[in-house]
């Protein structure tokens, strides 16, 4: 791993499918990730759901954060994930703590 990755920003982020399903992941390469799975080259729950479009994406300190955030993203019903989306909630960290602070 070169220095340039060690230092790279982690970002979270959701995309939907053609089926208006939203699939989250994480990346330290965001561009490049999207169009993997717009090729068909990432996940293989995107495969062949095209057209994809990605709708929200959180930038965050490490890696670590990156897949702490996405993990409890995943376990979000729609609905909540949807209001990220909308950008009716939102997600910071503050020092080690993941923070959700709903936006009226």
């Amino acid at each position: 791993m070169s220095e340039s990755d060690k230092s790279a920003d982690w970002v979270v982020y959701l995309i939907r499918n053609s089926h208006n399903a939203l699939y989250c992941g994480v990346t330290n390469n965001l561009q490049r990730r999207f169009k993997q799975h717009q090729i068909g080259k990432g996940a293989k729950a995107l495969k062949g759901k095209g057209p994809l479009e990605l709708v929200w994406s959180l930038v965050v300190r490490s890696k670590s954060e990156a897949l702490k955030t996405e993990y409890a993203i995943k376990q979000w019903p729609k609905s909540r994930k949807e209001n990220l989306v909308s950008r009716k909630l939102m997600i910071e960290w503050d020092k080690d703590k993941i923070q959700y602070i709903e936006i009226s």
